[in-house]
């Protein structure tokens, strides 16, 4: 074991719960891929399992590269990567494939793979780090910030990415819009900027949505789901059929009660169409009961205080940003997706990171956790890496 740690780096809280979430995940996958197999007649337990195991492999490899390169030189990546992923969240909505029948225009897939990609999970992660080195740059300016002078650089590009994500995944645009503001307004951008562009932000919204009736052709379905999903979570009249998930997520929930019914031995995974994926929270408080779900909430809180304590120690500003616009994420996802499942929040298909059955995503999360741990490394900017002018590819492949 020693000789494997002497290679990591890092904030070693950070790489144990990741560790932990990661080993732990194979127990409710395992669970609640039986769904798959038996109900939904999708591959065997075993596939998914591997499946699974296969993710979190390469997820933790991309982790492990990511935290060797030093912090700054992401700030300038942000730059290259921008562009390509406005291209890519482009093609994403215009290929407009299906999975299974369903709508799955927020997926591509990568050749050779196999596998489905949902692009706007990278969009996110380059996003903020995008957001995080431009507030920084304003930190550094003495002058004092106008609004005309972050249009272009700032908003614009966030803009057309949230615009992208939009039709196609609401929930994540959302989400990516509002950490956008928390990121900005932790950054010390002005108050009253940040207003102006909630107000343009929701116009947006708004018209897009009454586009989207009077042509219903152009987004089928969409803003049906949702309409149908908001109204159906603030309505006292249970609709049988809209709130099929929901019912069986709170059943299983009830059935679980303080210690829950056992590993491996809940019920509702069987009537549950996304057990494994975005209401697997549902399945685990059904097995471990209500102690297994705090002990995992307590899980995520622990990571967001690491980051925290990680952003306060880091010496410089985009260090800090990228830490804070990173890590909020990582555990704002997770609370979103508690929140479904208990029914706090309406359904949103947002996963539960790290848990969750399921693909890319699981690597755009090791990525950005590789993200922070790099900035937990003396502030992710050593000092003989800031004397040196080698690119990052060289620093990586000589600490490798």
């Amino acid at each position: 074991m020693s000789s494997i740690l002497k290679y990591v780096s890092g904030d070693k809280t950070i790489w144990a719960i990741a560790a932990l979430l990661a080993i732990y995940s194979f127990l409710p996958v395992y669970s609640s891929s039986s769904n798959l197999e038996y109900v939904v007649g999708n591959g065997t337990v075993g596939y998914h399992l591997l499946k699974h195991f296969v993710m979190l492999v390469i997820g933790f490899g991309i982790m492990f590269l990511i935290h060797k390169i030093p912090t700054h030189y992401f700030s300038g990546l942000s730059l290259i990567a921008m562009p390509v992923v406005v291209l890519l969240l482009m093609y994403t909505l215009a290929q407009g494939s299906t999975i299974g029948g369903a709508n799955a225009s927020r997926w591509i897939r990568i050749p050779f793979l196999g596998i489905g990609f949902q692009t706007s999970t990278l969009a996110l992660v380059v996003t903020m780090v995008y957001v995080a080195r431009y507030l920084s740059i304003l930190k550094k300016q003495e002058a004092k910030v106008r609004f005309s002078q972050t249009i272009l650089p700032l908003w614009v590009p966030v803009l057309i990415v949230v615009g992208l994500i939009f039709p196609a995944n609401f929930s994540t645009s959302a989400m990516l819009f509002s950490l956008v503001l928390v990121l900005c307004f932790v950054g010390g951008y002005p108050i009253k900027y940040l207003l102006v562009i909630v107000s343009a932000g929701v116009l947006f919204g708004l018209l897009f949505i009454t586009a989207a009736k009077a042509f219903p052709d152009a987004f089928p379905n969409r803003v049906d789901t949702w309409v149908s999903r908001i109204e159906n979570f603030g309505s006292d009249e249970v609709d049988p059929q809209a709130n099929y998930q929901v019912e069986r997520a709170n059943i299983a929930i009830a059935t679980g009660g303080l210690f829950g019914v056992g590993a491996g031995k809940s019920v509702m995974k069987n009537f549950l169409p996304q057990s494994s994926s975005d209401f697997i929270y549902a399945i685990i408080i059904e097995e471990y009961g209500l102690v297994g779900g705090l002990l995992l909430l307590l899980t995520y809180l622990l990571f967001l205080f690491r980051v925290m304590v990680i952003a306060h120690r880091s010496e410089r500003s985009f260090s800090k940003l990228v830490v804070l616009g990173l890590g909020i994420p990582f555990v704002f996802q997770a609370l979103i997706n508690m929140g479904v499942a208990v029914s706090l929040l309406p359904v949103t298909g947002q996963t539960l990171p790290l848990i969750s059955s399921g693909g890319t995503s699981i690597w755009m999360n090791c990525m950005a956790i590789g993200i922070i741990l790099s900035a937990s490394v003396k502030g992710g900017v050593p000092n003989e890496v800031l004397e040196s002018e080698k690119n990052p590819l060289e620093i990586l492949s000589e600490q490798l």
